[in-house]
Formats: structure tokens, sequence, C-alpha cells
């Protein structure tokens, strides 16, 4: 089998297919958008803060970090739920390993914004 020849119209459908994704994340997961809503929060207070270059660094890649977590772990639902629509305990370990990597993204997010905003926001009313 030949490799298929690099092809700028097919890299651009990719980007199509991937904001595709992304608009069905938001439309039907909910915590999707309560993800959308702490990362909002998180930027905000960064703007607000006026956080170091390194402290975006991880803002960003916490945000990154829990939005693919949560995109895999909606993907693994919906697999699972395509390939066997009864109920299994299977299926139940698969949903939930899944949730359980976004709720550790989660936590390590959470950890990095107490880490950089607590002490900031302590010193701004002591």
């Amino acid at each position: 089998m030949t490799p298929e020849k690099f092809s700028f119209r097919k890299r651009i459908k990719s980007f199509a297919y991937a904001f595709a994704g992304l608009k069905v994340l938001f439309r039907e997961e909910h915590n999707a958008r309560i993800h959308a809503v702490a990362a909002v929060l998180a930027v905000a207070l960064g703007f607000l803060f006026r956080i170091s270059p390194m402290e975006w660094v991880a803002v960003v890649i916490v945000i990154g970090m829990v939005f693919a977590a949560e995109i895999i772990n909606s993907s693994l639902e919906r697999t699972a739920d395509f390939v066997k629509a009864e109920r299994d305990d299977r299926k139940r370990d698969i949903k939930d390993l899944g949730a359980a990597a976004v709720l550790v993204c989660a936590i390590a997010a959470l950890i990095t914004g107490i880490i950089i905003f607590v002490p900031k926001i302590i010193a701004l009313c002591c």
C-alpha cells in the first residue's frame, strides 16, 4: 500500500472536522460547559492579577488537559453506547475510567489554580 500524498485541502478538512467535534462537545456535554466557565474564570483572574508568563503556561496547559480529557471521555462513552446498548459491567468500567481521567485532570487544574491565585488573592486582601 502506497502512502497517500499530502494535500492541503485534506488538512483543512481535518480542521473542519475537529471544530465540528468541539461544536458537538459544547452543544451536548454539560460538563464541558462547566469546564468552559472555569476556564474563562481562570483566564479572567490571570489578566486581573497579571500572572507571569510561566503561570500562563501552567494555566493554558491545565485548561487544555481538562478539555482534552473531557473530549476523550465523551468519545469513550459514545463508543461504549454504540457498541453495546445494554448495561454491562465492562461498559460501566470503561465509562467510569474515562470519567476518572477527567476528574484527575480537573483536580490537577484546581490545584494549579490554587497555587497560582490563592497567594495573589491573599495579598490583595491583606
